[in-house]
């Protein structure tokens, strides 16, 4: 099985069907990888476009959001770089009024045992786990 690497604009256009051409062309992709035909992988750094791009540009709430990046995560076939961390992100992203970067930076942090962030984003404090300090 073929491995392709999905960048952020193949699942912005499934996503939002603003194209119904390319719509079409990447929901078969998408049924490929769960029939188990094609392998597909992505990054952290695409989910984290994808999550800026939906709430920025196309104005969604952030709770379709997170629906919509949920999908993708539970895809099968789909490797996601770091993707528990990913989830991990998006459930503390739903439960807290932070950034979703800083949710994954957060996520990243508990996984790796580190309760202290030196930062000057307050969003940090708004996560019961971490201690924020400034340089």
């Amino acid at each position: 099985m073929p491995l392709q690497f999905v960048d952020t604009n193949v699942f912005l256009r499934f996503l939002t069907r603003d194209d119904p051409a390319k719509f079409e062309r990447c929901r078969r992709l998408f049924e490929q990888a769960v029939a188990g035909t094609v392998a597909l992988q992505t990054s952290e750094l695409v989910i984290a476009e994808i999550v800026w791009t939906l709430l920025s540009y196309y104005d969604l709430p952030k709770a379709v959001v997170i629906e919509k990046v949920g999908q993708i995560l539970n895809t099968p076939n789909l490797a996601v770089t770091n993707q528990e961390a990913l989830v991990e992100a998006l459930v503390l992203w739903s439960r807290h009024n932070c950034d979703f970067i800083d949710a994954y930076n957060a996520a990243l942090m508990r996984r790796g045992d580190l309760s202290e962030v030196v930062s000057y984003d307050a969003d940090f404090d708004l996560l019961p786990f971490i201690r924020r300090h400034e340089p």
